[in-house]
């Protein structure tokens, strides 16, 4: 979806990481630097964020890729979030959002929550899900909370409740919440997405400078990967 409630417009932005040399005594890790990077820019409140997950999950089951999620609220405070409630959110949904769930065979309905959450407490959440190895966990599980059970992700004791689900500490997930130093990294994070990269809606993932635009299918996605790293020459595992 576009930053402050424009249209359902969607891209792709993929870039292939810079490879080095690491320790041979330590293979994983050369493994590792050897992959592509891939980021992906999201918002809770988007479906397409969501509806965009099954694609990913097959390229990351496909190929040599390393994912990661960075947040990227469409609508930080002081913009007024979107209501249900209002003819925007239903049009997009009936026009736009359902055939395509339907189409992918995703369970979602448009959420009553009114406003719309806001997101920066869940991506702060999403920092410690990231340290603990769970960010993927965690986002699959704050996209289900939102858009399958209609819960209120901007509250505390949901994110608490939805961060445990998936194994997090509940003391350390609270205290994710009242970090000073974690909302500094957030408004730097929302920065760079904004003025680094130029995300100005998500779904958006970085591969090599490239702009995919909507919601791909799965092959498509992969068939990009594939056209945008085939060039790019790769360090010996031996080397």
């Amino acid at each position: 979806m576009t930053r402050q409630g424009g249209a359902g417009n969607t891209f792709l932005l993929i870039h292939a990481c810079t490879c080095t040399i690491v320790d041979s005594a330590d293979p994983i890790r050369k493994r590792d630097q050897l992959k592509t990077h891939v980021d992906v820019f999201i918002d809770y409140v988007c479906p397409y964020c969501y509806l965009v997950e099954s694609s990913l999950d097959e390229l990351k089951r496909d190929r040599d890729v390393h994912v990661t999620i960075r947040p990227f609220e469409l609508r930080p405070a002081p913009v007024p979030t979107l209501r249900p409630e209002d003819e925007y959110l239903p049009r997009v949904w009936n026009q736009s959002v359902y055939p395509l769930a339907r189409r992918l065979g995703i369970p979602m309905t448009l959420p009553s929550v009114s406003p719309q959450p806001r997101t920066e407490k869940a991506f702060l959440a999403l920092q410690l899900a990231r340290e603990q190895g769970k960010a993927d966990e965690y986002s699959e599980a704050m996209f289900t909370a939102f858009f399958q059970d209609d819960r209120d992700i901007g509250a505390d004791d949901v994110i608490v409740d939805v961060a445990t689900s998936i194994g997090l500490d509940a003391n350390d997930v609270q205290a994710a919440l009242n970090d000073e130093a974690r909302r500094q990294q957030h408004r730097l994070d929302q920065d760079f997405a904004v003025n680094t990269v130029g995300i100005t809606s998500v779904p958006g993932i970085l591969i090599n400078g490239h702009l995919l635009p909507g919601v791909p299918s799965a092959a498509r996605l992969k068939k990009t990967f594939d056209e945008l790293t085939a060039q790019r020459s790769f360090p010996r595992a031996d080397s």
